[in-house]
């Protein structure tokens, strides 16, 4: 999990951390998957801890389909 603080001026309710409130100056934990979403939010979050590397979610492999259906005959 990587690490943020929030700067904004007042309390906020957050949906995404289970509808936590969280006060200026905290500190919070979040998704490594979701660090740059609050980040880019440059009034309102800063950096503490960025995700580690390796430690994204795994992504699962593509589906192939067949090049050329197959004819029936």
């Amino acid at each position: 999990m990587a690490r943020v603080r929030f700067i904004g001026p007042e309390p906020v309710t957050v949906p995404e951390l289970g509808g936590r409130t969280v006060e200026p100056d905290e500190v919070v934990e979040v998704p490594d998957d979701r660090f740059d979403g609050y980040v880019c939010q440059t009034t309102n979050w800063e950096s503490v801890e960025e995700p580690k590397a390796g430690d994204e979610a795994p992504v699962a492999p593509l589906k192939k389909t067949a090049a050329r259906p197959q004819k029936e005959g």
